[in-house]
């Protein structure tokens, strides 16, 4: 168990190294900070820190750096998070506020993250298991085009235009009110049982429409965006501490199930780190990962991907403000 001299020379090590990217030295650590021991009792904490795995010395003559278990007892002893300035603050009210549904908020968010904090965002869709269909509309374009609305009680709205001859409006409005009785205030897996045999109900000479109006409506309920994770902010990964990994790291980001997994991993109430080879996704190795669960009744996560070499403080404070605020926006509707 370390002292709680060491314990601040560790935090000293990581903050220059954050800071600077260069290997820290003991003379350094004692003009920087007040740790009001000599340069020799530093040396002799750095030199136990060492043997304890906590720090390391990337080449001979350099000065130390932290490991993944330095970060990890660093993040865990963290007795305060740097709270959010109040131009931060600002621009998550600013940029989230007015959003127009959840495709719109989860856009509007992973961007945001990404400029936060400077690193990669991820940001999961909410699952919408609990959500149901408000509203379904069948507007006449022209008389061979028609164009389906459906939406549903989260906000998403989804448009499909067909090219099938259209029947008269009276017809056609009575086909929406069949639909609509059948399919509305249903969640979209018990819309879907309901529309598998819904075109037996209906009169033949009508099919020809009701067929594409029935699958296109099957299509919409049946988008899945819970199952979907938004990138954004991938060019901060230039000039990063691990251009040796940048590949797999970029391969990874790509696959929609390894950041899944990587989420649901660290999902939770507050927020949760994960250091280095505490990420056992592949490609993630030799990052970190910031992250927090949204909406409690929707299970989503969102977070940052980064360097270990990370602003952690800062990092911490900007995940949880932002699913905070997401939660918010997501419960007042």
């Amino acid at each position: 168990m370390l002292d709680d001299r060491k314990l601040e020379v560790l935090k000293a090590i990581v903050t220059d190294y954050v800071a600077s990217r260069e290997p820290v030295g003991s003379k350094a650590l004692v003009e920087r900070h007040q740790l009001d021991v000599s340069a020799a009792t530093v040396r002799n904490d750095m030199a136990a820190l060492e043997e304890e795995g906590y720090i390391m010395q990337p080449h001979t003559s350099a000065g130390r750096i932290p490991t993944d278990k330095g970060y990890r007892l660093f993040v865990d002893k963290l007795s305060k998070v740097k709270p959010l300035s109040t131009a931060e603050r600002t621009a998550i009210t600013t940029f989230l506020g007015g959003t127009a549904d959840v495709d719109d908020l989860v856009s509007r968010t992973v961007r945001l993250l990404a400029q936060l904090t400077r690193q990669v965002a991820i940001v999961q869709y909410p699952i919408a298991q609990r959500d149901v269909i408000r509203h379904l509309d069948l507007v006449t374009l022209s008389p061979e085009r028609l164009l389906v609305i459906v939406v549903q009680s989260n906000g998403r709205v989804d448009q499909t235009t067909l090219e099938a001859p259209v029947l008269d409006e009276p017809r056609l409005q009575a086909l929406r009110v069949r639909i609509a009785s059948a399919i509305v205030g249903q969640t979209a897996a018990d819309a879907a049982s309901v529309l598998a045999g819904f075109l037996e109900t209906i009169a033949p000479e009508d099919r020809a429409l009701a067929g594409p109006v029935v699958a296109a409506v099957l299509e919409a309920i049946a988008t899945q965006p819970a199952s979907q994770v938004l990138v954004a902010g991938v060019p901060n990964l230039a000039g990063t501490a691990f251009e040796a990994n940048m590949r797999p790291l970029l391969e990874a980001l790509e696959e929609q199930v390894v950041l899944l997994r990587l989420l649901g991993e660290a999902a939770g109430d507050d927020v949760t780190v994960r250091i280095g080879q505490e990420n056992r996704a592949q490609g993630f190795h030799a990052t970190s990962l910031v992250a927090a669960g949204y909406g409690a009744q929707y299970g989503a996560s969102l977070g940052v991907v980064g360097p270990t070499r990370m602003d952690y403080p800062s990092t911490i404070a900007a995940v949880r403000a932002v699913a905070r605020y997401v939660s918010r926006i997501l419960t007042e509707g």
